[in-house]
């Protein structure tokens, strides 16, 4: 069964089970683009790669994995496979998917060529989307060039299915207030055991449990300027390995 969403009047996506927005009221493009690309300096981290990998803690109505590939689409020095992996414990209707980026049209200022980006892109996701049973489901776009992993489940176990090597992370999913589990030390931990030497972490939360258990997993951890009305932002970085890595 598909996770029911709520449209307000502004038009922006609501989770009546926690009681929270899908996106920033700000935009959706700008949030994905100001908190998650920037703050793993993407594009540029994957050009002349081979392949790259993004690992996602809530896929939610798939806008940060359609920013993201919009971006690699435009981008000419792009890597050859573009990986991304996103764990969602209540997957949506293929409806509340297209209704999310066409409703992005009132939010896109002079953003409307990425705009037009992201609603075909869109259209291709919605288009393969289905009813999700519980696992691990492979997903094949671009040629074969862009894959997505959709890990369906709770966050702690679905991490431990996962076999990847991250070099981006996004942390995302509701507020640490409403949504504890995704952002549990043991969460983060599991997260940890996927990245490689180097790889960065964005989010827009900079609570002090998810700035400490970071640090305590060898990465360092900076606040920057946020997306209004957030003051920070979170960036981070895997500098040391202090826990086994799940594909060693």
């Amino acid at each position: 069964m598909n996770e029911p969403v709520e449209w307000t009047d502004g038009g922006s996506p609501r989770s009546p089970r926690f009681d929270d927005l899908y996106r920033s009221r700000y935009g959706g493009l700008a949030q994905a683009s100001a908190v998650y690309l920037a703050g793993c300096s993407l594009p540029g981290r994957w050009q002349g790669r081979r392949d790259f990998t993004v690992l996602e803690t809530g896929f939610g109505l798939g806008l940060n994995f359609l920013r993201t590939w919009a971006a690699w689409e435009a981008d000419q020095q792009r890597c050859e496979q573009l990986r991304f992996a996103s764990v969602e414990a209540y997957p949506v209707a293929a409806a509340d998917l297209l209704r999310s980026v066409d409703s992005l049209a009132a939010m896109a200022g002079d953003q409307a060529p990425l705009l037009a980006r992201v609603q075909r892109l869109g259209a291709e996701l919605a288009a393969a989307w289905r009813d999700w049973s519980p696992g691990l489901h492979e997903l094949a776009f671009a040629e074969g060039r862009v894959h997505l992993t959709l890990a369906v489940g709770q966050v702690l176990p679905m991490l431990e299915q996962l076999h990847c090597q991250a070099d981006a992370v996004y942390l995302d999913g509701f507020t640490p207030a409403l949504n504890p589990d995704m952002w549990s030390a043991e969460t983060l931990t599991a997260m940890a055991r996927l990245c490689q030497p180097g790889a960065t972490v964005a989010s827009y939360s900079v609570a002090l449990a998810v700035r400490e258990t970071l640090l305590s997993l060898g990465f360092t951890v900076k606040k920057r300027p946020g997306l209004p009305p957030k003051r920070h932002r979170l960036e981070a970085t895997l500098e040391r390995r202090c826990i086994t890595s799940a594909v060693e």
